[in-house]
């Protein structure tokens, strides 16, 4: 499973969206998708659920695509 700054970047890439265009189609804002494109699951600030759905239909991807490699806030053992 690709991590999800990978999966992210070549979602984006393949449908030609910038990170502002991104933010545009899900509602969260650019610094949290800037960060999610740059670090990944590694990083400080991590997506909630509900962020990772919204990315995943904004992008036409597979829930399943980006659910796994990221730790859900909130969710124990995430």
């Amino acid at each position: 499973m690709a991590d999800l700054s990978h999966v992210l970047e070549a979602a984006m890439r393949r449908r030609h969206l910038s990170v502002q265009a991104l933010a545009d189609r899900t509602g969260i804002r650019t610094p949290r998708i800037r960060v999610f494109v740059r670090d990944g699951t590694a990083g400080p600030i991590h997506p909630t659920e509900q962020e990772l759905r919204e990315l995943a239909h904004a992008l036409d991807l597979p829930l399943t695509e980006v659910l796994p490699g990221a730790p859900l806030a909130g969710v124990p053992g995430a």
